[in-house]
């Protein structure tokens, strides 16, 4: 990878943290305020959407935080040299995926197995 797409790399991904690091803050912002309402005097469906929104946030927000230790695994693979290699079998991951996708660990191949497996896990389950 030469050094310009290297500090392209670089960009981009500090771009995509600084992104995840404001939605999680607005997250927990939102978190905050819900968790201060009292449920004192509130109808019972309220409290049934209450509840479901929470559950909602909370999902989401494991989902930004997945995504910020992905992006942070990314970055440390661009400093230690092996970002854009296939960690199953070290191939280059390829220029276009690696567009789409800047945290991606697995060249197309790779990824398509793993998910099969994970399907497969998850059917067994």
């Amino acid at each position: 990878m030469s050094s310009s797409d290297l500090e392209n790399t670089r960009s981009r991904l500090a771009e995509e943290r600084r992104r995840l690091d404001r939605l999680a803050a607005s997250l927990g912002e939102s978190i905050a305020q819900s968790d201060e309402l009292s449920s004192v005097d509130q109808h019972p469906a309220d409290l049934g959407t209450e509840t479901f929104e929470q559950t909602k946030e909370d999902s989401i927000r494991r989902q930004v935080d997945d995504q910020l230790a992905e992006l942070r695994r990314a970055q440390a693979r661009v400093e230690d040299g092996t970002y854009g290699l296939c960690e199953a079998c070290g191939r280059p991951i390829g220029t276009e995926r690696l567009v789409a996708r800047p945290n991606a660990r697995f060249c197309v191949d790779d990824q398509r197995a793993a998910e099969r497996e994970r399907d497969r896990a998850e059917r067994a389950s």
